[in-house]
């Protein structure tokens, strides 16, 4: 536990307090932060998750069928529970329970992923594995879900507006390098392609980009926000941060998940909310307030949970639960 405090969320709290001064000074803005993130996103996430991946085998991924069905049920079905309680509200429109399901029900496993689980679990395929996994399913299947929603909801609202097409959002998510990389990588390790050594360390050097700069541009964009905490605030919370990690913890048990990679998939749930979550409800104008002061409620949640999660999993292990 101490070396998990000290390796994992200690450097996320010293680097995103230091993107959080860097905004309060005018070092750097919101719209730098969002020039970070498409970094991130665009080159340092993918690169990190091509390069990984392709070092794996096909007994590999076979054996991380499991991982992937459980994280694609456990996930998607808190993302839907999120916007079905939301939607409940009176206060609330359709437009505001998408963009909470995209918050709530989303971990931010592109900013956070590698920063969290390489200090606790190593620098492995198997990570990369997860954090690749976790990723497909928020990014190709919960945004566009979250989307189709959103849309949804805005047409009811403005009769006018011209219809999308459902399809929209999820070809744009597939076009995203963040998405198509992983899938790439994970048909390269399938056909059985050797990957040549002498090419990582040209992935690499943007790789190691990734997680640093993720977690400094938090910071920033933390600093760029208003913080209103309220009743919302706090349920979003209480689902992202409690409940989908207990959730996934029992579909692994009940599946009987390899050990470890259930342990990686229990801290990857109890990440903070996604932060794309966020971009969307700026570019929307949805519920921006009360979704980012559930996004910083829960970054402040996750120091205490995610030591948490990781002994309540042990401890389903060793009672033989598994």
């Amino acid at each position: 536990m101490e070396h998990i405090i000290l390796y994992a969320i200690v450097p996320i709290i010293v680097v995103m307090l230091a993107g959080y001064i860097s905004g309060k000074k005018g070092v750097f803005s919101g719209n730098d932060a969002k020039k970070f993130n498409k970094v991130v996103l665009d080159y340092a996430l993918p690169a990190a998750l091509f390069v990984s991946i392709v070092q794996a085998d096909r007994q590999m991924l076979a054996a991380d069928i499991k991982l992937s069905l459980v994280s694609l049920i456990g996930i998607m079905v808190i993302f839907m529970l999120v916007y079905f309680i939301f939607r409940m509200f009176k206060s609330n429109t359709g437009a505001d329970a998408a963009v909470s399901a995209l918050i709530s029900g989303s971990p931010t496993i592109g900013f956070l992923g590698f920063a969290v689980l390489e200090p606790i679990f190593g620098t492995t395929p198997t990570v990369a594995l997860v954090v690749a996994i976790v990723g497909i399913v928020v990014n190709a299947i919960g945004i566009p879900v979250g989307l189709s929603l959103m849309n949804a909801s805005l047409e009811k609202t403005a009769p006018g507006a011209k219809k999308q097409s459902v399809w929209k959002p999820v070809i744009h998510a597939l076009k995203q390098p963040v998405a198509w990389a992983p899938i790439l990588a994970v048909i390269w390790v399938v056909v059985g392609i050797p990957w040549p050594a002498y090419l990582s360390p040209s992935f690499n050097l943007i790789k190691g980009a990734n997680a640093s700069l993720a977690v400094f541009s938090a910071g920033i964009t933390l600093s760029a926000i208003r913080i209103q905490i309220n009743w919302q605030a706090i349920l979003g919370s209480i689902l992202k941060m409690i409940v989908m990690p207990a959730f996934v913890l029992f579909l692994g048990l009940i599946c009987h998940m390899e050990p470890l990679n259930l342990k990686m998939l229990v801290v990857a749930c109890a990440l903070p909310p996604a932060f794309s979550g966020i971009i969307i409800a700026d570019e929307y104008d949805t519920y921006v307030a009360t979704g980012t002061s559930s996004l910083t409620l829960s970054v402040i949640l996750f120091i205490g949970f995610c030591p948490l999660w990781i002994w309540i999993t042990d401890l389903c292990l060793k009672s033989g639960m598994l």
